[in-house]
């Protein structure tokens, strides 16, 4: 299985410290961001990567280049300043063809645990979901049907409908190929260029394909899209990962 490591932004939020460093490049604990990230997933057994560069690419080229334990396929979003994470994925589609893979957000530290769990699930197309703690009105929210799979999904869904938060970790399989060809569809017809990629979860949705949730229960995940955010990573980091001592 290949995972898609979605690395394009300019990560403004994260400002001054990324004037000069690509994001998954900054330190929590004894690793980078895009260390912990790499290395979970070998822990998992995935080695075949491909990375959507934008802000920054030679440096995310560099720290990857040489690696013996990876073999990574970089595809590059020259756009990326004008465009969303969906126009980042669209772009990924020939190098994944309709084989499955693993999604992922470049700027998560989490347990490697949390993508074992979603490996293990039966389920052929899941997402990670945090249910624990305060939801955010900026976060990716996600309200469930009767059976506990995706019913909406997006910053627009109501906090009080919500059960949750996607923290930016998915399973494709069998939709894989609906999800690429409604990320073309909203590319060529729509505001796919501007928009996030779980505006194409939901088209599938609304088409009829189940997508499955997988609870990070206990399990530690930090979404870094702040300098506060970094901080609280920096601060638990050393409690949760025996090899930061």
């Amino acid at each position: 299985m290949k995972a898609v490591i979605v690395a394009a932004g300019t990560s403004s939020r994260l400002r001054p410290l990324t004037d000069a460093v690509h994001k998954t490049l900054l330190p929590v604990g004894a690793k980078t961001i895009l260390d912990r990230l790499v290395g979970n997933l070998l822990q998992c057994g995935i080695r075949d990567l491909v990375v959507v560069t934008g802000y920054r690419a030679d440096q995310l080229r560099a720290a990857l280049a040489g690696r013996d334990d990876l073999s990574v396929s970089f595809v590059h979003n020259s756009e990326f300043a004008e465009t969303n994470n969906a126009y980042s994925l669209f772009l990924a589609r020939r190098e994944i063809g309709n084989e499955p893979f693993i999604l992922l957000d470049s700027d998560i530290v989490f347990d490697p645990a949390i993508l074992r769990r979603l490996l293990d699930s039966p389920q052929p197309d899941a997402l990670v979901l945090r249910t624990t703690g305060e939801i955010g009105d900026e976060e990716i929210k996600v309200a469930l049907d009767g059976a506990g799979r995706v019913e909406r999904i997006g910053k627009d869904v109501p906090r009080g409908e919500a059960k949750g938060e996607s923290i930016g970790i998915e399973k494709f399989g069998s939709a894989g190929p609906a999800l690429f060809n409604a990320l073309q569809r909203r590319v060529e017809e729509g505001n796919g260029r501007n928009e996030f990629y779980e505006a194409a979860f939901q088209e599938i949705i609304d088409a009829g394909i189940p997508l499955g949730t997988v609870d990070t229960e206990s399990l530690l995940s930090i979404e870094i899209d702040t300098l506060d955010d970094l901080a609280a990573a920096r601060q638990v980091v050393h409690r949760w990962f025996k090899d930061d001592g």
